[in-house]
């Protein structure tokens, strides 16, 4: 194993781990024991292959042909059939990192060895991975039961079928495979369900999305520092003794990182604030970031089980010696605490929005209406803020609940499920418009700070270098310009991870 692989236990694989493979392109190996379990619970699954016991999607049908028998002579057959008929997604694609996203989680759930499937099929999925191969996922159509109408997709490359990307380039499934010398699948008992019903879909999505907003977070206490230099704003609510009081973990981490950032700004200075109390907007900041970071911690707790353990049915059982129906495939736990983190990311976008607008407004700030340098001649930031109050309403309305909204399908046996692709995809959205939001934001700040025309102002630690990476993409708005390229360029410069780098660094 080089430094640059990722080693698939079953048990132990991380969010970071997984934008190491999706993002960064991280080889994957699977761990001795891992390979183990794989051949044993197949053995398993062959000795049961002739019984006359009646095993979900093993020798019977699925869904409401669950009563339908499978002969031993169709087995490949049937499971084809299976794979090709699960495939009813609908676009627009899943990201190449979403769907090697989807593929590490679920290589790794199925070393855990409760699946049973054949183990060429692991092989596969780490194949795949190593050798860039990507299938064609649309994004669209799961109802969080299992991801079947996707991830049929990624089977459909397995066996050859569909189109899928190799470095990029994509090309018939049987043209990619053959690029690297593999062959497709040959299925047998089990092996197209194990390829069919997982999570591995939302999970794949949602683990980079958390993985964005780890970023996010931190970004956002950035931005954050940076406005309220801008503003001359009271550090007061900053104060470590205020918050060990209230004991909130996210309240306090996000705190403590504020003073950090702020370390050698002029706002320490005595009685140097504008005010004895700022708006809610700057003096609850740290408060609304910690609930998003409360949020984000419970979220991950359950995100690591869901990485890390079995979510097949029916569930392979040797200690017990049976394969037993269940519904471990049921994921609404998670699927509401995404619904909150979305929750909570709309109060730190509407703190940001009404930021923004306090920096624009001279009674707060001292400053020239709209943060214009030439009140006569130049409008300045008027008009801007109607995209990002814009932003905020799509936020508002994204982070609406949908996991309760749902059909009884497939023959009214499956009634109920979560839509936890479609709440995961919601979230990512809300992040990306976030990127848009403190973007603004920040813009907003530097010219704040430049109007400042005070002896005494001095930037902090994080200030300091946000103001200078900001200048480098964004002029001083002198006279009024095109600000939706201005706008552009911070979304880029904040996604771009830069600024977190340098202030790290």
């Amino acid at each position: 194993m080089n430094n640059n692989a990722v080693m698939l236990t079953g048990e132990s694989l991380t969010i970071e781990e997984v934008a190491q493979v999706a993002i960064h392109g991280a080889q994957v190996v699977i761990a001795p024991a891992g390979q183990e379990k794989l051949v044993e619970s197949r053995e398993f699954v062959y000795k049961l292959a002739n019984s006359n016991v009646p095993v979900y999607g093993f020798n019977t049908g699925v869904g409401a042909n669950k009563d339908t028998k499978v002969e031993t002579e169709h087995y490949n057959q049937f499971n084809v059939n299976m794979v090709r008929s699960h495939c009813v997604a609908i676009g627009p694609e899943a990201s190449l990192a979403e769907v090697r996203a989807m593929m590490v989680i679920r290589l790794n759930t199925l070393l855990l060895g409760y699946t049973g499937m054949s183990p060429a099929i692991a092989y596969m999925y780490r194949d795949l991975l190593n050798n860039n191969i990507t299938p064609v996922v649309p994004e669209r159509g799961s109802i969080g039961e299992a991801d079947i109408a996707c991830l049929s997709h990624i089977a459909l490359t397995m066996i050859g079928e569909g189109d899928a990307y190799y470095h990029g380039e994509k090309l018939p499934a049987q043209d990619a495979l053959a690029k690297v010398g593999l062959e497709p699948l040959i299925l047998g008992p089990k092996d197209g369900l194990a390829l069919v019903s997982s999570n591995a879909l939302a999970a794949g999505q949602g683990a980079l999305v958390l993985y964005e907003l780890k970023k996010l977070i931190k970004l956002a206490d950035v931005i954050y520092s940076f406005s309220l230099e801008a503003f001359k704003g009271n550090v007061s609510p900053l104060n470590g003794e205020i918050n060990r009081v209230r004991r909130f973990r996210g309240q306090n981490e996000s705190a403590a990182n504020v003073r950090k950032l702020l370390k050698d700004s002029y706002l320490w200075l005595p009685n140097i604030a504008n005010a004895l109390q700022d708006p809610l907007c700057f003096r609850c900041a740290c408060h609304i970031h910690g609930a998003v970071r409360d949020s984000l911690y419970y979220l991950e707790e359950l995100m690591d089980i869901q990485m890390n353990s079995s979510d097949d049915n029916p569930c392979v059982l040797m200690n017990q010696n049976a394969i037993m129906s269940c519904g471990n495939f049921e994921v609404v736990n998670w699927a509401v605490a995404f619904e909150m983190l979305g929750i909570a990311l709309s109060h730190l976008s509407r703190a940001a929005c009404f930021r923004t607008i306090k920096l624009s407004t001279g009674h707060f700030t001292g400053l020239p209406r709209f943060l214009t340098p030439d009140p006569e001649h130049v409008i300045a930031f008027g008009t801007i803020q109607k995209p990002f109050t814009a932003l905020d309403a799509e936020i508002r309305h994204l982070a609406n609940p949908v996991s309760m909204d749902f059909y009884a399908v497939a023959g009214d046996i499956e009634d109920h499920c979560s839509n936890t692709p479609y709440v995961v995809q919601k979230t990512r959205k809300i992040v990306d418009n976030l990127y848009y939001i403190l973007g603004i934001e920040a813009i907003h700040a530097a010219q704040a700070c430049d109007l400042r025309q005070e002896e005494q102002f001095r930037f902090g630690i994080a200030g300091r270098v946000v103001h200078q990476k900001i200048r480098e993409v964004i002029p001083f708005l002198a006279q009024d310009r095109n600000l939706t390229v201005d706008i552009a360029k911070a979304y880029e410069l904040l996604k771009s991870g830069v600024l977190l780098d340098a202030i790290n660094n």
